[in-house]
């Protein structure tokens, strides 16, 4: 029986982020993207977001190579921490392997990683994959979509694209995508993160006017922040301070480093005095001066974000600021944006991000650019990728108007494995696939348990009841001491505390009475007494830690 390939998202469906898909045929495997995503609210402590790869891990013999469409984070920043567990060559375009090269560096992979740099037009053997890269549109320089020649058919996986006629770099390679519509591919994954909008992404270019239209007849020292990945604006803005007369100064971190990247790759032009230290920034009048900061999505102890809040070194932001915001919030992000602009306006700064005044653009797709690229693919069989499930459910409807089959057009979720061939497409079974969660150099380390520990103090507070027992009798030699944090203030409520030490004694004296000493089932009828007194008089439920010490 004739194998089946075997499309395996590991993230990026149903999910913002954290991007990346398994392609497997017999003895062979390739992976597309290796991203991250960014944590909810309410995963207390937690740094990032990045996919299970148990699957790989198991099948590690099998993995030819990662493919990398782009250099945001959520499609690369997962790396460093996936080849840890499992190693295999890693491929991109210059600067998609610069950034990667940074991040390993800093996690002091680079000496044990195979990072192969290619162009667009190039195809890559990997198995039995042939990988062919193709020049897209997005919101950083050299993003392309992925053509895999498979046993079975051409497998088209857009990874984040637009169609910009007046991109820097040149339109999207409409014409190889054209032409292998013709040729015929067999399925389609493609970008839905803006498959709810109407009409066409504006171009880039349009930024430009925007951009330059706030610097004419402004006097206020300017402070843009951006997304530091986006050579072309940050381009845009060196070039525009120039013609307005301004030295250009640059803060945080990741700005710092991808522009020492991007200049090296030739992706900047900087005149030679265009830019200055950000700690000379007291030397130049406010009105012939601008920074560019990190801090576009609200991230804390982004240079935007130590400014509002009076912690940044150079920086005092003041009514003597304009402060442009160009960029969009990526979901989930509203909250930490919408503070940092509540504070630059606490401090008198003019802060300008609506909308309307034009000062942003997306790096996706909208319906009329998602049409034309179905129009030309044609293909057999279409799975929506990159989005929530509303985005996937839209994406689905829109193929289905441009012609293609609603037998075809495939929903998929996280761990599914879809098998494909010449004549069918359908999920026929799951792997392990989820969410691992990274807490400063622990990877994994918080689970389920200790996410919902997490939540639980969050909410409600613990309860620490102390009790010295003798090591001869079990009595209780000292104690019990009652110790509350973010439950109620001890002074306040002695009453309560009172309350509570006579419960733990109780407890004590009926385990003493009952010949129980084991420390396990003492501590468990503590917790039992001190729980239900608690809920019944305060309708509380704060986490109750017995700590039992024999001496």
């Amino acid at each position: 029986m004739a194998e089946k390939l075997k499309i395996i998202p590991l993230g990026g469906l149903n999910e913002i982020g954290k991007n990346m898909t398994v392609l497997e045929y017999g003895k062979d495997m390739i992976v597309i993207d290796c991203g991250l995503g960014f944590p909810e609210d309410d995963m207390y402590g937690v740094d990032l977001v990045i996919p299970d790869v148990t699957y790989l891990v198991n099948n590690a013999q099998k993995l030819r190579g990662f493919f990398i469409t782009h250099g945001h984070e959520d499609h690369i920043g997962s790396i460093p921490y996936i080849l840890q567990a499992v190693n295999a060559p890693v491929h991109g375009t210059p600067l998609t392997n610069g950034l990667i090269r940074l991040k390993l560096e800093e996690h002091k992979l680079l000496s044990s990683t195979k990072l192969i740099e290619h162009k667009a037009g190039d195809i890559v053997k990997a198995g039995c994959f042939q990988v062919e890269f193709i020049h897209v549109n997005h919101s950083i320089a050299d993003a392309v979509a992925f053509c895999i020649h498979t046993p079975v058919g051409k497998i088209l996986i857009t990874g984040d694209f637009k169609i910009d006629a007046l991109a820097p770099d040149g339109m999207t390679d409409l014409a190889r995508i054209g032409q292998l519509g013709k040729e015929g591919v067999l399925a389609l994954l493609c970008d839905s993160t803006n498959v709810e909008r109407t009409g066409y992404t504006p171009s880039e270019s349009s930024v430009i006017d925007s951009l330059d239209r706030q610097f004419k007849g402004c006097d206020k020292r300017i402070i843009i922040t951006t997304f530091a990945s986006n050579m072309y604006r940050i381009q845009a803005i060196l070039e525009i301070a120039r013609r307005h007369g301004r030295k250009v100064a640059v803060t945080g971190r990741s700005m710092e480093n991808i522009l020492k990247v991007a200049k090296e790759l030739g992706y900047l032009s900087l005149a030679q005095d265009a830019v200055i230290d950000i700690s000379a920034i007291k030397s130049v009048p406010n009105n012939k001066l601008v920074i560019v900061a990190t801090g576009s999505q609200g991230e804390n102890m982004s240079a935007l974000y130590r400014m509002a809040f009076s912690n940044h070194k150079q920086v005092d932001i003041n009514a003597h600021d304009r402060v442009l915001i160009s960029a969009s919030a990526i979901p989930g992000n509203e909250k930490a944006i919408s503070r940092i602009i509540n504070e630059l306006y606490r401090k008198g700064a003019e802060v300008i991000y609506d909308k309307s005044e034009g000062l942003h653009v997306s790096g996706h797709a909208c319906q009329e650019e998602l049409k034309l690229l179905h129009a030309l693919v044609k293909p057999r069989y279409f799975i929506p990728v990159h989005g929530e499930q509303r985005m996937l459910q839209v994406h689905a409807k829109l193929a289905e108007a441009v012609g293609i089959s609603p037998k075809n057009v495939l929903i998929a979720d996280i761990g599914d494995v879809i098998e494909l061939s010449a004549k069918s497409c359908k999920i026929t079974g799951t792997v392990t696939a989820g969410k691992v969660l990274v807490d400063g150099t622990g990877v994994g380390d918080v689970g389920s348990v200790v996410l919902r520990d997490r939540k639980h103090l969050a909410q409600d507070g613990m309860i620490v009841v102390c009790v010295n027992l003798s090591a001869e009798d079990g009595s209780v030699i000292s104690g019990p001491d009652i110790i509350t944090r973010g439950f109620v203030y001890v002074k306040d409520a002695p009453d309560l505390m009172d309350a509570l030490k006579y419960l733990a004694n109780d407890s004590l004296d009926y385990c003493r009475s009952r010949h129980i000493h084991d420390h396990a089932t003492i501590k468990a009828a503590i917790k039992n007494d001190l729980s239900e007194y608690l809920y019944k008089t305060t309708k509380k439920n704060p986490m109750i830690v017995p700590v039992l010490t024999e001496i």
